[in-house]
């Protein structure tokens, strides 16, 4: 590589061995891995100062939604004794023993600034300086940034506003009246978890009904199922699901929840809107416990005025309205992202205009973020191997 046009503008350089990947989540961690064990000299660029930070600020009572025999990274099982849905603390210890095991070798307080791509190699510009690599994985995750809408007069609102990220203890919520905006899969976990809690209200604003599945069938934890349902064409995917929502649930428009606007495994795809697993929300909604209302117009002091006109006073707004990948600062002068910050390409997926960029970790699946970890990584390793890295 020659680097004497990033001496001469930015001083020093430190150059790197075949692939930087950026982000030791799952997403990287796997990545690497695959790239290492395939003879591919790699090093991870992490932001915060220790494996997993993002685990470690959600809610204590977060679970993954996907089981335990599905959620595991290459060559590190859980230990015996968790549960088939890992709690945080569970999956934390997961990340650092994969990391561990492994010896990955991840620089940690080294964030990413912008690359850009100098027609041979990559330039990496970072907080310790800049490095050079042929290949650059982006591992940053696509809820890298919590959204919550502008609203019309929430700056005025009396009471909180929060996002379902910082949703914190279930029972700081007793005795509150809560509005949940949003019935995707994070608005549900807020939801299952405000069901079992004596709140004095709950409101749920739903734009679109949500692709929602049980976390069990019986004995039956249903996403061990997820293999078989990947392999499925869309549209038989859809309509299993659809299937096994009505025949669990029932009808839940008869409830005030919104039909879903297509299938659940179409709107993966389309719009990246994850499933939501159920673990006490639906039973709620269906006795009258958590109230489904129409989509939020605006905000007052007092209150949320809905897209019925009618008002309601909540104390609590909680925003399951989704995230950004914050990725435009990094990566958005290449033109690979769409109109939300999402990358138009992932897994083994590249641009040929700018060979060498890959992104990993940016699309929900219904195997779960784990299990597409490694399938992602070995595609993309596959297609560094195949162009001689």
């Amino acid at each position: 590589m020659d680097v004497r046009e990033l001496r001469g503008q930015t001083g020093a350089v430190s150059t790197s061995p075949g692939v930087i990947v950026i982000g030791a989540g799952a997403a990287g961690l796997a990545a690497a891995h695959a790239l290492i064990e395939a003879g591919v000299p790699t090093v991870i660029l992490e932001k915060e100062s220790r494996l997993a930070e993002p685990w470690h600020r959600r809610h204590e009572r977060l679970h993954l939604n996907t089981h335990r025999d599905l959620s595991a990274l290459p060559g590190v099982g859980y230990p015996a004794g968790t549960p088939a849905f890992p709690h945080k603390t569970a999956v934390i210890r997961h990340l650092n023993d994969f990391s561990r095991t492994h010896s990955l070798p991840v620089e940690f307080d080294a964030a990413v600034e912008e690359i850009a791509f100098k027609g041979d190699h990559w330039v990496v510009r970072t907080n310790i300086g800049p490095r050079l690599a042929r290949h650059v994985v982006i591992a940053t995750g696509r809820d890298r940034q919590p959204f919550i809408p502008a609203w019309k007069g929430a700056g005025a609102f009396a009471g909180r506003i929060i996002h379902s990220a910082d949703f914190g203890r279930a029972e700081d919520y007793v005795g509150e009246k809560v509005l949940v905006v949003g019935a995707g899969n994070s608005g549900v976990d807020v939801l299952n978890h405000l069901a079992g809690i004596e709140t004095s209200n709950i409101w749920l604003s739903a734009r679109n009904g949500p692709s929602i599945l049980p976390k069990r069938i019986g004995k039956i934890a249903v996403h061990r199922l997820s293999p078989f349902m990947a392999r499925l064409p869309l549209w038989l995917a859809d309509a299993a699901m659809a299937a096994t929502q009505r025949l669990v649930f029932g009808d839940l428009t008869k409830f005030g929840m919104p039909k879903a606007p297509s299938g659940g495994a179409s709107r993966l795809t389309s719009d990246y809107t994850a499933i939501a697993a159920d673990d006490g929300a639906v039973r709620a909604i269906k006795g009258g416990k958590i109230v489904v209302v129409p989509t939020v117009r605006e905000f007052t002091r007092d209150g949320v005025i809905l897209g019925n006109d009618k008002l309601i006073a909540p104390d609590i707004v909680i925003a399951a309205t989704g995230y950004r990948t914050g990725l435009e600062r990094m990566a958005g002068k290449l033109g690979v992202l769409d109109g939300n910050g999402v990358p138009l390409f992932n897994g083994g997926e590249t641009d040929p205009k700018l060979p060498g960029l890959w992104f990993t970790g940016m699309r929900p699946s219904i195997r779960g973020c784990f299990a597409n970890a490694r399938i992602q990584a070995m595609a993309i390793t596959q297609q560094i191997v195949g162009q001689g890295w």
